[in-house]
């Protein structure tokens, strides 16, 4: 798992990572060349701290999955789950009970305490309607089968960037999602005890996604985030200075943009708030060839040994009672009746 170097204690609240883990192109760059797919998420989760899991939004995912998911993954990793769109892809929210609980029961519990918030998307389309919204936040539960609950809302439209929507997310606890993306609208307003941010900026001619300087600004932010700070240089509606906070759980994620490079984004945001990876997994090729060795070397010699037992046993088969017929067909019988010879033949062919 990713582990703080000392002097960085502020970052022990920051989780930062990737959307999803199954893709083509980081198999590439990323994951080391033969790693099997099944095993991309635990080498992801030993080289970043968090994952927004992504399929969740299209549909409904297995119990076991969010279970496997959960096993997988190394102590102190968190998964953000992206909620069903069929919750929020409405044109009444407060119609949407019945999708909004058929994704909380799930299986999402399964995460434990890996569980980080859960994201609501709404689409760039969807306008703030404050009795309509109000409506739809009361359907979120604050715990499912005894695991807390955070809610996240990612809106998509300048109607959203007023004062009535932070007061009524706030009422609430949900958080709002910050994004750097230059089609929504980005405003750094804090309405829970957490910050989710999503980075949708990364560019395709820069290895690392953002450069050099924009992680040092990006770490810089987080790491104030963290502390219960506001960076001063991100925009927000109100225009009175921030309230202070306590110190406060960090959600960062490199999503969309030049996806091919969000996990270089991620680790080189991470190696600067003082993180480093500690675990490697096995590659495919390595274990192919372990294999190989182990396999191909005896059964040759098994099939070498084998013939004479063919012969001996066949032998015995066509002189023999019924009776003894039968101990030629099961070796475990045959020392107690046949030779000295016999036995050594059937201890070769076990």
């Amino acid at each position: 798992m990713a582990v703080s170097k000392g002097g960085a204690k502020a970052a022990t609240q920051i989780h930062i990572g990737i959307g999803g883990w199954n893709f083509a192109p980081w198999r590439d760059s990323f994951y080391p060349a033969g790693l099997a797919q099944a095993r991309e998420l635990e080498y992801a989760s030993r080289h970043l701290t968090a994952i927004e899991i992504n399929s969740t939004y299209h549909g409904t995912q297995k119990r076991s999955s969010f279970a496997n998911w959960r096993d997988a993954t190394p102590d102190g990793f968190v998964f953000s789950v992206k909620a069903s769109r069929f919750a929020t892809n409405r044109r009444i929210l407060a119609e949407g009970a019945d999708s909004i609980h058929r994704f909380i029961d799930s299986g999402i519990a399964e995460l434990g305490d890996k569980l980080g918030p859960v994201v609501w998307q709404f689409a760039p389309t969807k306008q703030f309607v404050a009795d309509d919204f109000e409506a739809f936040l009361t359907l979120l539960p604050d715990s499912v089968e005894g695991v807390t609950l955070r809610h996240v809302l990612e809106v998509r439209h300048d109607s959203f960037m007023c004062d009535d929507y932070l007061k009524l997310a706030r009422k609430y606890k949900a958080g709002t999602v910050f994004t750097d993306s230059p089609k929504f609208p980005s405003f750094a307003d804090q309405t829970a005890d957490f910050v989710y941010a999503r980075l949708m900026n990364a560019q395709e001619d820069i290895a690392t996604g953002y450069a050099a300087k924009d992680l040092d600004r990006w770490a810089a932010r987080a790491a104030a985030w963290a502390s219960g700070k506001a960076p001063d240089d991100l925009p927000r509606v109100e225009t009175s200075a921030a309230k202070a906070r306590k110190a406060q759980p960090v959600y960062l994620f490199f999503i969309n943009g030049a996806k091919v490079h969000a996990p270089a984004a991620a680790g080189g945001l991470l190696e600067r708030l003082g993180w480093t990876p500690t675990e490697t997994v096995p590659v495919k090729v390595a274990v192919k060839v372990a294999v190989k060795v182990a396999v191909k070397m005896p059964v040759k010699a098994a099939v070498s040994k084998a013939a004479p037992v063919s012969a001996a046993a066949k032998a015995p088969a066509k002189s023999a009672k019924p009776s003894t017929k039968t101990a030629a067909r099961t070796p475990a019988k045959v020392p107690a009746k046949k030779k000295p010879a016999a036995k050594a033949t059937g201890r070769a062919a076990t």
